[in-house]
Protein backbone atom coordinates (compact mmCIF):
# COMPACT_ATOMS: atom_id res chain seq x y z
CA UNK A 1 0.00 0.00 0.00
CA UNK A 2 0.88 3.51 -0.94
CA UNK A 3 0.80 6.81 0.71
CA UNK A 4 -0.05 8.98 -2.53
CA UNK A 5 -0.19 12.62 -2.23
CA UNK A 6 -0.01 15.36 -5.18
CA UNK A 7 3.37 16.58 -3.74
CA UNK A 8 5.94 14.94 -1.45
CA UNK A 9 8.58 17.51 0.61
CA UNK A 10 11.20 16.08 2.03
CA UNK A 11 12.42 18.40 4.67
CA UNK A 12 11.38 20.78 7.15
CA UNK A 13 13.79 23.54 7.15
CA UNK A 14 12.42 27.36 5.43
CA UNK A 15 12.72 25.90 2.66
CA UNK A 16 10.44 22.92 2.90
CA UNK A 17 8.07 24.43 4.83
CA UNK A 18 7.63 27.61 2.90
CA UNK A 19 7.01 25.60 -0.19
CA UNK A 20 4.31 23.32 1.57
CA UNK A 21 2.49 26.38 2.59
CA UNK A 22 2.55 28.23 -1.17
CA UNK A 23 1.19 24.56 -2.82
CA UNK A 24 -1.46 23.45 -0.21
CA UNK A 25 -3.05 26.38 -1.22
CA UNK A 26 -4.32 23.34 -4.14
CA UNK A 27 -2.69 20.75 -3.52
CA UNK A 28 -2.20 18.05 -0.80
CA UNK A 29 1.34 17.94 0.44
CA UNK A 30 2.96 15.22 2.36
CA UNK A 31 5.71 16.44 4.34
CA UNK A 32 8.61 14.08 6.04
CA UNK A 33 11.17 15.12 8.30
CA UNK A 34 13.06 12.62 9.68
CA UNK A 35 13.12 14.55 13.17
CA UNK A 36 10.48 17.15 14.53
CA UNK A 37 9.77 19.64 12.70
CA UNK A 38 11.34 22.37 14.29
CA UNK A 39 14.64 20.32 14.53
CA UNK A 40 16.37 21.95 11.21
CA UNK A 41 19.61 23.49 10.76
CA UNK A 42 17.67 26.55 9.72
CA UNK A 43 16.31 26.80 13.38
CA UNK A 44 19.98 27.35 13.98
CA UNK A 45 20.67 29.86 11.92
CA UNK A 46 21.49 33.32 13.78
CA UNK A 47 22.37 36.19 11.63
CA UNK A 48 19.29 37.07 9.30
CA UNK A 49 18.55 37.38 5.85
CA UNK A 50 20.31 39.46 3.35
CA UNK A 51 18.05 41.51 0.92
CA UNK A 52 18.27 45.20 -0.30
CA UNK A 53 15.70 47.04 2.19
CA UNK A 54 18.10 50.42 2.52
CA UNK A 55 17.56 53.04 0.06
CA UNK A 56 21.27 53.53 0.67
CA UNK A 57 21.74 49.82 -0.83
CA UNK A 58 21.14 48.65 -3.91
CA UNK A 59 20.59 45.29 -6.19
CA UNK A 60 23.80 45.78 -8.32
CA UNK A 61 25.40 46.11 -4.73
CA UNK A 62 24.19 43.02 -3.31
CA UNK A 63 25.06 40.91 -6.43
CA UNK A 64 28.63 42.33 -6.98
CA UNK A 65 28.86 41.36 -3.16
CA UNK A 66 27.75 38.23 -3.70
CA UNK A 67 29.99 37.53 -6.21
CA UNK A 68 33.28 38.72 -4.86
CA UNK A 69 32.43 36.52 -1.87
CA UNK A 70 32.24 33.56 -4.55
CA UNK A 71 35.44 34.41 -6.18
CA UNK A 72 33.45 34.62 -9.64
CA UNK A 73 31.87 31.51 -9.67
CA UNK A 74 28.86 32.44 -9.28
CA UNK A 75 25.91 32.26 -11.98
CA UNK A 76 25.07 35.37 -13.25
CA UNK A 77 21.34 34.54 -13.78
CA UNK A 78 20.74 32.78 -10.04
CA UNK A 79 22.07 35.14 -8.67
CA UNK A 80 20.45 38.25 -10.21
CA UNK A 81 17.32 35.90 -9.64
CA UNK A 82 18.10 35.61 -6.06
CA UNK A 83 18.83 38.45 -5.50
CA UNK A 84 15.97 40.82 -7.10
CA UNK A 85 13.58 38.84 -5.09
CA UNK A 86 14.81 39.48 -1.91
CA UNK A 87 12.83 42.28 -0.78
CA UNK A 88 9.34 40.28 -1.73
CA UNK A 89 10.31 37.00 0.21
CA UNK A 90 10.92 39.93 3.45
CA UNK A 91 7.66 40.69 2.61
CA UNK A 92 5.94 37.32 2.25
CA UNK A 93 7.49 36.47 5.83
CA UNK A 94 6.35 39.62 7.85
CA UNK A 95 2.73 38.86 5.89
CA UNK A 96 3.22 35.15 7.58
CA UNK A 97 3.79 37.20 11.09
CA UNK A 98 8.15 37.20 11.79
CA UNK A 99 8.29 40.35 13.53
CA UNK A 100 11.81 41.06 12.67
CA UNK A 101 13.62 43.69 14.72
CA UNK A 102 12.81 47.36 15.11
CA UNK A 103 15.11 50.12 16.05
CA UNK A 104 13.50 53.51 16.31
CA UNK A 105 10.31 52.44 14.43
CA UNK A 106 12.23 50.86 11.63
CA UNK A 107 13.40 47.80 10.96
CA UNK A 108 16.67 47.43 11.89
CA UNK A 109 19.63 46.16 9.20
CA UNK A 110 22.91 45.17 10.53
CA UNK A 111 26.03 44.02 8.47
CA UNK A 112 28.01 41.01 7.96
CA UNK A 113 31.28 39.58 6.75
CA UNK A 114 31.89 40.51 2.97
CA UNK A 115 28.35 42.82 2.52
CA UNK A 116 29.42 46.33 1.54
CA UNK A 117 26.24 48.02 3.36
CA UNK A 118 23.91 47.20 6.11
CA UNK A 119 21.32 44.59 4.57
CA UNK A 120 20.61 42.03 7.22
CA UNK A 121 17.57 41.56 8.45
CA UNK A 122 17.34 39.57 11.50
CA UNK A 123 15.47 38.85 14.94
CA UNK A 124 17.62 39.31 17.72
CA UNK A 125 20.43 37.03 17.47
CA UNK A 126 18.23 33.99 16.35
CA UNK A 127 16.58 34.78 13.31
CA UNK A 128 16.17 30.97 12.63
CA UNK A 129 14.39 29.87 15.57
CA UNK A 130 11.97 33.08 14.82
CA UNK A 131 10.93 32.27 11.02
CA UNK A 132 10.68 28.52 11.92
CA UNK A 133 8.68 28.74 14.70
CA UNK A 134 6.09 31.32 12.58
CA UNK A 135 6.53 28.66 9.93
CA UNK A 136 5.74 25.40 11.82
CA UNK A 137 2.99 26.70 13.60
CA UNK A 138 1.41 27.85 10.24
CA UNK A 139 2.01 24.34 8.81
CA UNK A 140 0.76 22.44 11.13
CA UNK A 141 -2.29 24.44 10.91
CA UNK A 142 -2.99 23.85 7.27
CA UNK A 143 -5.29 20.78 6.44
CA UNK A 144 -4.39 20.26 2.86
CA UNK A 145 -0.21 19.42 4.43
CA UNK A 146 -0.24 15.93 6.35
CA UNK A 147 2.84 15.81 8.56
CA UNK A 148 5.32 13.02 9.13
CA UNK A 149 7.38 13.39 12.04
CA UNK A 150 10.28 10.44 12.64
CA UNK A 151 10.51 9.74 9.38
CA UNK A 152 13.47 9.41 6.82
CA UNK A 153 13.47 9.01 3.42
CA UNK A 154 15.41 5.69 2.30
CA UNK A 155 15.39 7.11 -1.48
CA UNK A 156 14.05 8.16 -4.41
CA UNK A 157 11.59 6.68 -6.73
CA UNK A 158 12.19 6.66 -10.34
CA UNK A 159 11.22 5.00 -13.50
CA UNK A 160 14.59 4.03 -14.32
CA UNK A 161 14.36 1.70 -11.14
CA UNK A 162 10.56 0.48 -11.89
CA UNK A 163 11.97 -0.17 -14.88
CA UNK A 164 9.80 2.26 -17.26
CA UNK A 165 10.90 4.35 -20.18
CA UNK A 166 11.16 7.39 -18.11
CA UNK A 167 13.12 8.26 -15.08
CA UNK A 168 10.69 10.80 -13.76
CA UNK A 169 10.52 10.83 -9.77
CA UNK A 170 7.25 9.26 -8.25
CA UNK A 171 7.78 9.48 -4.66
CA UNK A 172 10.25 7.93 -2.07
CA UNK A 173 10.91 5.27 0.18
CA UNK A 174 10.65 6.28 4.18
CA UNK A 175 11.46 4.33 7.15
CA UNK A 176 9.14 5.35 9.88
CA UNK A 177 11.47 5.25 12.91
CA UNK A 178 8.61 4.32 15.20
CA UNK A 179 7.97 1.29 13.45
CA UNK A 180 11.34 0.06 11.32
CA UNK A 181 8.82 -0.35 8.37
CA UNK A 182 9.58 1.10 5.09
CA UNK A 183 6.60 3.32 3.67
CA UNK A 184 6.12 3.79 -0.10
CA UNK A 185 5.07 7.56 -0.52
CA UNK A 186 3.44 8.13 -3.70
CA UNK A 187 3.39 11.72 -5.83
CA UNK A 188 3.24 13.60 -8.89
CA UNK A 189 6.13 16.08 -7.62
CA UNK A 190 9.09 15.95 -5.17
CA UNK A 191 10.92 18.38 -3.46
CA UNK A 192 14.31 18.08 -2.33
CA UNK A 193 14.60 20.04 1.19
CA UNK A 194 16.88 18.58 3.47
CA UNK A 195 19.71 20.60 4.00
CA UNK A 196 23.28 19.91 3.57
CA UNK A 197 26.01 17.61 5.04
CA UNK A 198 27.70 19.18 8.06
CA UNK A 199 28.31 16.19 9.89
CA UNK A 200 30.27 14.66 7.82
CA UNK A 201 32.63 16.48 9.66
CA UNK A 202 34.04 16.00 13.42
CA UNK A 203 33.42 19.73 14.36
CA UNK A 204 30.02 21.94 12.65
CA UNK A 205 27.91 24.44 13.67
CA UNK A 206 24.93 22.12 12.34
CA UNK A 207 22.32 20.28 14.35
CA UNK A 208 22.36 16.43 13.82
CA UNK A 209 19.94 16.14 11.03
CA UNK A 210 22.42 17.85 8.12
CA UNK A 211 23.81 14.21 6.95
CA UNK A 212 23.56 14.69 3.14
CA UNK A 213 20.13 12.82 2.62
CA UNK A 214 18.77 14.82 -0.61
CA UNK A 215 22.59 15.11 -2.07
CA UNK A 216 23.05 11.09 -2.01
CA UNK A 217 19.74 9.85 -2.90
CA UNK A 218 19.74 12.76 -6.01
CA UNK A 219 22.68 11.47 -6.50
CA UNK A 220 21.79 8.19 -6.33
CA UNK A 221 18.96 8.59 -9.11
CA UNK A 222 21.17 10.52 -11.31
CA UNK A 223 21.04 13.67 -10.92
CA UNK A 224 24.40 15.63 -11.53
CA UNK A 225 25.99 17.71 -8.65
CA UNK A 226 28.23 20.16 -8.56
CA UNK A 227 31.44 22.48 -6.57
CA UNK A 228 30.87 20.02 -3.31
CA UNK A 229 34.53 20.51 -2.96
CA UNK A 230 33.39 23.94 -1.62
CA UNK A 231 32.59 23.23 1.78
CA UNK A 232 32.15 26.26 4.45
CA UNK A 233 33.99 26.67 7.90
CA UNK A 234 32.30 29.24 9.92
CA UNK A 235 35.40 30.92 11.56
CA UNK A 236 33.61 31.38 15.14
CA UNK A 237 31.86 28.73 16.55
CA UNK A 238 31.68 28.60 20.89
CA UNK A 239 35.02 26.77 21.71
CA UNK A 240 34.08 25.31 25.26
CA UNK A 241 33.81 21.11 26.01
CA UNK A 242 30.07 21.57 26.93
CA UNK A 243 29.29 24.07 24.51
CA UNK A 244 27.81 21.90 21.14
CA UNK A 245 27.94 22.95 17.83
CA UNK A 246 26.73 26.48 18.95
CA UNK A 247 27.43 29.25 16.46
CA UNK A 248 28.26 32.85 17.62
CA UNK A 249 26.77 35.44 14.82
CA UNK A 250 28.37 36.65 11.97
CA UNK A 251 26.69 39.84 12.97
CA UNK A 252 28.93 39.85 15.80
CA UNK A 253 32.05 41.00 13.99
CA UNK A 254 29.64 42.95 11.88
CA UNK A 255 28.80 45.15 14.67
CA UNK A 256 32.54 46.00 15.83
CA UNK A 257 33.72 42.34 17.35
CA UNK A 258 37.41 42.08 16.93
CA UNK A 259 39.11 38.42 16.57
CA UNK A 260 42.37 38.26 18.91
CA UNK A 261 44.45 35.95 19.81
CA UNK A 262 45.29 34.81 23.92
CA UNK A 263 47.30 38.15 24.00
CA UNK A 264 45.02 40.25 22.64
CA UNK A 265 46.59 41.04 20.02
CA UNK A 266 44.37 41.58 17.16
CA UNK A 267 45.83 39.48 13.51
CA UNK A 268 42.82 40.07 10.70
CA UNK A 269 44.27 43.42 9.54
CA UNK A 270 47.30 41.46 8.84
CA UNK A 271 45.36 38.78 6.36
CA UNK A 272 42.75 41.18 4.67
CA UNK A 273 41.87 44.87 4.39
CA UNK A 274 38.65 44.24 5.25
CA UNK A 275 39.97 43.09 8.56
CA UNK A 276 37.37 41.09 10.82
CA UNK A 277 34.39 42.12 7.78
CA UNK A 278 36.56 39.56 5.05
CA UNK A 279 34.38 36.99 3.65
CA UNK A 280 34.35 33.31 5.78
CA UNK A 281 36.50 31.73 3.92
CA UNK A 282 39.15 34.16 4.49
CA UNK A 283 39.01 34.42 8.20
CA UNK A 284 38.38 31.06 9.06
CA UNK A 285 42.21 30.25 7.10
CA UNK A 286 43.69 33.07 8.81
CA UNK A 287 41.84 31.11 12.42
CA UNK A 288 43.42 28.16 11.22
CA UNK A 289 46.85 29.48 10.20
CA UNK A 290 46.98 31.39 13.40
CA UNK A 291 45.73 28.28 15.68
CA UNK A 292 48.32 26.08 13.85
CA UNK A 293 51.34 28.44 13.94
CA UNK A 294 51.02 28.80 17.74
CA UNK A 295 49.96 25.79 18.94
CA UNK A 296 46.75 27.31 20.57
CA UNK A 297 43.31 25.99 21.15
CA UNK A 298 41.18 28.92 19.92
CA UNK A 299 41.10 32.63 19.05
CA UNK A 300 39.35 34.87 20.52
CA UNK A 301 36.36 37.34 19.58
CA UNK A 302 36.03 40.47 21.62
CA UNK A 303 32.63 42.62 21.78
CA UNK A 304 33.29 43.93 24.84
CA UNK A 305 33.64 47.30 24.09
CA UNK A 306 30.22 47.48 22.95
CA UNK A 307 27.81 48.96 25.53
CA UNK A 308 26.08 45.81 27.76
CA UNK A 309 22.93 47.20 26.70
CA UNK A 310 23.60 47.01 22.97
CA UNK A 311 24.67 43.57 23.55
CA UNK A 312 21.68 42.91 25.42
CA UNK A 313 19.37 44.26 22.91
CA UNK A 314 21.41 42.58 19.54
CA UNK A 315 22.83 39.09 20.71
CA UNK A 316 20.91 38.47 23.70
CA UNK A 317 20.73 34.69 22.97
CA UNK A 318 24.75 34.84 22.71
CA UNK A 319 24.67 36.58 26.11
CA UNK A 320 22.99 34.07 27.76
CA UNK A 321 24.58 30.90 26.34
CA UNK A 322 28.06 32.12 26.76
CA UNK A 323 27.01 32.97 30.78
CA UNK A 324 26.21 29.44 31.04
CA UNK A 325 29.57 28.61 30.58
CA UNK A 326 30.67 31.42 32.86
CA UNK A 327 31.99 33.25 29.97
CA UNK A 328 30.19 37.22 30.29
CA UNK A 329 30.64 38.92 26.78
CA UNK A 330 30.20 42.46 28.21
CA UNK A 331 33.61 42.24 30.03
CA UNK A 332 35.53 39.55 28.53
CA UNK A 333 36.56 38.27 24.60
CA UNK A 334 34.24 35.01 23.64
CA UNK A 335 36.63 31.51 22.90
CA UNK A 336 36.26 30.36 19.04
CA UNK A 337 37.12 28.11 16.59
CA UNK A 338 36.49 27.30 12.88
CA UNK A 339 33.58 24.74 12.27
CA UNK A 340 31.87 23.20 9.16
CA UNK A 341 28.58 25.24 8.30
CA UNK A 342 27.24 25.43 5.11
CA UNK A 343 27.53 22.92 2.13
CA UNK A 344 28.25 25.13 -1.03
CA UNK A 345 27.53 22.81 -3.77
CA UNK A 346 24.72 20.24 -4.25
CA UNK A 347 22.36 19.12 -6.38
CA UNK A 348 22.24 21.19 -9.62
CA UNK A 349 19.19 22.67 -9.97
CA UNK A 350 17.56 25.58 -12.34
CA UNK A 351 16.34 28.96 -11.24
CA UNK A 352 12.80 26.80 -11.38
CA UNK A 353 14.11 25.12 -8.54
CA UNK A 354 14.33 22.05 -10.95
CA UNK A 355 17.25 18.93 -10.99
CA UNK A 356 17.94 16.58 -14.05
CA UNK A 357 15.28 14.47 -12.93
CA UNK A 358 11.47 15.42 -13.89
CA UNK A 359 8.96 15.64 -11.49
CA UNK A 360 12.28 16.20 -8.80
CA UNK A 361 12.71 19.98 -7.76
CA UNK A 362 15.56 20.98 -4.47
CA UNK A 363 15.36 23.76 -2.53
CA UNK A 364 17.91 25.32 -0.14
CA UNK A 365 21.11 24.07 0.77
CA UNK A 366 20.95 20.63 -0.82
CA UNK A 367 20.99 22.25 -4.27
CA UNK A 368 23.68 23.43 -6.32
CA UNK A 369 21.67 26.60 -8.11
CA UNK A 370 24.89 28.88 -9.04
CA UNK A 371 24.22 31.87 -6.03
CA UNK A 372 26.95 30.68 -3.31
CA UNK A 373 29.59 30.25 -6.38
CA UNK A 374 33.17 29.23 -4.48
CA UNK A 375 32.12 30.53 -1.06
CA UNK A 376 28.82 32.09 0.29
CA UNK A 377 27.84 35.32 1.05
CA UNK A 378 26.61 35.17 4.78
CA UNK A 379 22.64 35.26 5.41
CA UNK A 380 22.06 34.34 1.61
CA UNK A 381 21.30 31.35 2.74
CA UNK A 382 17.52 31.78 4.40
CA UNK A 383 17.39 34.09 1.28
CA UNK A 384 18.10 31.15 -0.84
CA UNK A 385 15.71 28.96 0.26
CA UNK A 386 12.66 31.50 0.24
CA UNK A 387 13.31 32.08 -3.17
CA UNK A 388 14.16 28.55 -4.77
CA UNK A 389 10.87 27.26 -2.74
CA UNK A 390 8.96 29.54 -4.52
CA UNK A 391 10.40 28.96 -7.37
CA UNK A 392 9.41 25.21 -6.92
CA UNK A 393 5.89 25.86 -5.56
CA UNK A 394 5.71 27.77 -9.05
CA UNK A 395 6.31 25.80 -11.12
CA UNK A 396 4.43 22.87 -9.51
CA UNK A 397 1.25 24.65 -9.52
CA UNK A 398 1.82 25.30 -13.71
CA UNK A 399 1.75 21.48 -14.13
CA UNK A 400 -0.72 19.17 -15.09
CA UNK A 401 -1.81 16.15 -12.93
CA UNK A 402 0.73 13.27 -13.14
CA UNK A 403 -0.57 10.02 -13.42
CA UNK A 404 1.35 7.58 -11.03
CA UNK A 405 2.29 4.31 -12.14
CA UNK A 406 2.09 1.02 -9.74
CA UNK A 407 4.67 1.14 -7.16
CA UNK A 408 5.97 -1.66 -5.14
CA UNK A 409 6.29 -1.94 -1.82
CA UNK A 410 10.28 -1.98 -0.35
CA UNK A 411 11.19 -5.45 -0.87
CA UNK A 412 13.02 -6.85 2.62
CA UNK A 413 12.47 -10.56 2.68
CA UNK A 414 16.19 -10.95 2.20
CA UNK A 415 17.56 -9.27 4.48
CA UNK A 416 18.38 -10.27 8.54
CA UNK A 417 18.65 -8.34 12.31
CA UNK A 418 21.92 -7.18 12.55
CA UNK A 419 23.91 -7.95 15.87
CA UNK A 420 26.46 -5.45 15.36
CA UNK A 421 25.24 -2.08 15.07
CA UNK A 422 28.43 -1.03 17.06
CA UNK A 423 29.75 -0.86 13.84
CA UNK A 424 28.13 1.88 12.30
CA UNK A 425 28.85 3.55 15.48
CA UNK A 426 32.86 3.43 14.33
CA UNK A 427 32.23 4.15 11.02
CA UNK A 428 30.70 7.21 11.58
CA UNK A 429 33.05 8.48 13.81
CA UNK A 430 35.92 7.63 11.59
CA UNK A 431 34.29 9.25 8.74
CA UNK A 432 33.84 12.34 10.92
CA UNK A 433 37.61 12.05 12.31
CA UNK A 434 39.68 11.46 9.26
CA UNK A 435 37.36 14.22 6.81
CA UNK A 436 38.36 16.82 9.21
CA UNK A 437 41.74 15.38 9.45
CA UNK A 438 42.30 15.55 5.61
CA UNK A 439 39.67 17.12 3.74
CA UNK A 440 39.81 20.43 6.22
CA UNK A 441 39.79 24.09 5.61
CA UNK A 442 43.25 23.47 3.95
CA UNK A 443 44.04 20.67 2.07
CA UNK A 444 46.78 18.66 -0.52
CA UNK A 445 46.30 16.05 -2.63
CA UNK A 446 47.93 13.61 -0.32
CA UNK A 447 45.27 14.10 2.33
CA UNK A 448 42.90 13.89 -0.28
CA UNK A 449 43.81 10.28 -1.72
CA UNK A 450 44.10 9.36 1.99
CA UNK A 451 40.52 10.14 2.78
CA UNK A 452 39.64 8.59 -0.95
CA UNK A 453 40.56 5.33 0.06
CA UNK A 454 39.50 5.15 3.38
CA UNK A 455 36.25 6.35 1.70
CA UNK A 456 36.05 3.30 -0.52
CA UNK A 457 37.31 0.59 2.47
CA UNK A 458 34.03 2.24 4.90
CA UNK A 459 32.05 2.12 1.89
CA UNK A 460 32.43 -1.45 1.40
CA UNK A 461 31.60 -2.25 4.92
CA UNK A 462 28.24 0.40 4.92
CA UNK A 463 26.71 -1.26 1.28
CA UNK A 464 27.67 -4.63 2.93
CA UNK A 465 25.13 -3.89 6.11
CA UNK A 466 22.57 -1.61 3.72
CA UNK A 467 22.10 -4.59 1.36
CA UNK A 468 21.86 -7.78 3.90
CA UNK A 469 20.46 -5.94 7.23
CA UNK A 470 17.43 -4.44 8.13
CA UNK A 471 18.16 -0.69 7.83
CA UNK A 472 18.08 1.97 10.44
CA UNK A 473 18.07 5.78 10.62
CA UNK A 474 21.92 5.61 11.54
CA UNK A 475 22.73 3.04 9.24
CA UNK A 476 20.44 5.32 6.39
CA UNK A 477 22.34 8.41 7.43
CA UNK A 478 25.94 6.84 7.38
CA UNK A 479 25.30 5.64 4.25
CA UNK A 480 24.42 8.92 3.09
CA UNK A 481 27.31 10.30 4.72
CA UNK A 482 30.04 8.10 3.04
CA UNK A 483 28.38 9.01 -0.25
CA UNK A 484 28.63 13.02 0.39
CA UNK A 485 32.28 12.37 1.68
CA UNK A 486 33.03 10.87 -1.58
CA UNK A 487 31.56 13.27 -3.51
CA UNK A 488 33.06 16.16 -1.97
CA UNK A 489 36.60 14.44 -2.07
CA UNK A 490 36.25 13.78 -5.70
CA UNK A 491 35.39 17.41 -6.24
CA UNK A 492 38.45 18.44 -4.59
CA UNK A 493 40.85 16.50 -6.59
CA UNK A 494 39.30 17.64 -9.94
CA UNK A 495 40.11 21.49 -8.96
CA UNK A 496 43.49 22.15 -9.60
CA UNK A 497 43.49 25.40 -8.19
CA UNK A 498 42.80 27.31 -4.60
CA UNK A 499 39.33 29.07 -5.59
CA UNK A 500 37.13 30.52 -2.15
CA UNK A 501 36.21 27.62 0.18
CA UNK A 502 38.77 25.22 -1.27
CA UNK A 503 42.71 25.78 -0.71
CA UNK A 504 45.03 23.56 -1.62
CA UNK A 505 49.15 23.73 -0.78
CA UNK A 506 49.78 22.16 -4.28
CA UNK A 507 47.50 24.35 -6.14
CA UNK A 508 47.34 27.82 -3.97
CA UNK A 509 47.43 29.72 -7.49
CA UNK A 510 43.91 30.62 -9.09
CA UNK A 511 43.22 29.68 -12.42
CA UNK A 512 42.27 32.35 -14.74
CA UNK A 513 38.76 30.92 -15.98
CA UNK A 514 36.06 29.85 -13.16
CA UNK A 515 34.66 26.15 -13.52
CA UNK A 516 32.41 24.55 -11.74
CA UNK A 517 33.08 20.63 -10.88
CA UNK A 518 30.54 18.28 -12.29
CA UNK A 519 29.80 14.65 -11.61
CA UNK A 520 27.24 13.15 -13.11
CA UNK A 521 25.26 10.81 -11.06
CA UNK A 522 24.13 7.11 -11.36
CA UNK A 523 21.48 4.34 -10.03
CA UNK A 524 23.10 1.81 -8.71
CA UNK A 525 21.22 -1.97 -8.50
CA UNK A 526 21.34 -4.39 -5.69
CA UNK A 527 24.13 -6.92 -6.17
CA UNK A 528 23.33 -10.28 -6.62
Amino acid sequence: MAFLFDVLVIGSGLAGQSAALRLARTRKVALITKRAMEESASGHAQGGIAAVLDTQDSIEAHIRDTVVAGANLNDGKATRFVVENGPGMIDWLIAQGVSFTRERGAYHLTREGGHSARRVIHVADATGQAVQETMTRKVREHPNISIFEEHIATDLITGKKLGLADNRCYGAYVLDNASGRVLTFGAGHTLIATGGAGKVYLYTSNPDTSTGDGIAMAWRAGCRVANMEFIQFHPTCLYHPQAKSFLITEAVRGEGGILRLPDGTRFMPDYDPRAELAPRDIVARAIDFEMKKRGIDCVYLDISHRPPEFLSAHFPNILARCREFGIDITREPIPVVPAAHYTCGGIITDTRARSDIPGLYVAGEASCTGLHGANRLASNSLLECLVYAEAAAKDILAQPEIRLPDLPEWDASRVSDSDEEIVVHHNWEELRRFMWDYVGIVRTTKRLRRARHRIRLLTQEINEFYWNFRISHNLIELRNLVLTAELIVRCALRRKESRGLHYSRDYPELLPKAKNTVIAGFSPRRPD
